[in-house]
């Protein structure tokens, strides 16, 4: 996760200036200035592609809902690629500082690749796996929007955060969004044990009635409450 550089004015001239704020890099002039339609890929690094791969898992549960729910080969596929998610959020940062390139474009992508793999999803899993119900949906959005607003946060706050002397930030204020991967572990669990779908965990409250749901997804609940904390304190390693 990295510091979000702020928002760039749009415009609908053909020549845009630069910002005045005296921020007058080559990355900040090649953004407003370079025309085409594939002049932005001038701005990446190899380590911006490499932050993009974090977007994957989406795309196979989708497949998964679409096929045999018995087939859990796509499910699978999801878990393992949001792991996977976690080496492309270190990797980005180390391919970065080895080839010492860096990119405005990657400070906005690291945060937003972050929400996707770590935050959207989990969520997705869980609602293929079963997590269907009109307060699982609510529920379920609930950890979403408490990773977009833990990645916000850190984005505005880290600048102000407590560092050592290395310049990093001493700890996290909340559990970090990657955390998420241990509520991957355990709809891994439930795969493994065929607990999805009318065998889930704990089964189902209120059946029947429009407060039915699953109460599995208080798991989310409780994850997504640890990553807004400001209380919490987690030491960075």
């Amino acid at each position: 996760m990295s510091r979000r550089t702020s928002a760039m004015p749009s415009s609908e001239s053909n020549s845009v200036p630069p910002p005045k704020d005296g921020g007058k890099t080559k990355q900040e002039t090649l953004l407003y200035e370079a025309q085409g339609h594939f002049s932005m890929v001038r701005a990446l690094h190899l380590a911006d592609y490499v932050t993009e791969m974090n977007v994957s898992a989406v795309f196979s549960t989708m497949r998964y809902c679409l096929g045999d729910p018995t087939n859990y080969r796509p499910i699978w596929y999801a878990i393992g690629l949001m792991q996977l998610g976690l080496w492309f959020d270190f990797a980005d940062g180390k391919i970065a500082r080895w080839r010492k390139k860096s990119s405005l474009m990657g400070q906005e992508l690291d945060s937003l690749a972050d929400l996707i793999s770590f935050g959207l999803s989990p969520a997705v899993v869980a609602f293929a796996l079963g997590l269907r119900t009109g307060l699982d949906h609510l529920l379920l959005t609930f950890f979403v929007l408490c990773g977009l607003t833990r990645l916000a946060r850190f984005n505005v706050t880290v600048a102000n955060l407590p560092k050592d002397g290395t310049g990093k930030s001493k700890y996290f204020e909340g559990t970090p969004i990657p955390t998420s991967l241990y509520v991957d572990y355990f709809m891994g669990y439930w795969v493994y044990k065929g607990w999805t779908h009318e065998n889930l965990p704990l089964g189902v409250a209120f059946e029947g009635t429009f407060l039915e749901f699953h109460p599995i997804a208080l798991m989310f609940v409780l994850h997504g409450c640890l990553m807004i904390s400001k209380t919490l304190r987690i030491p960075k390693i």
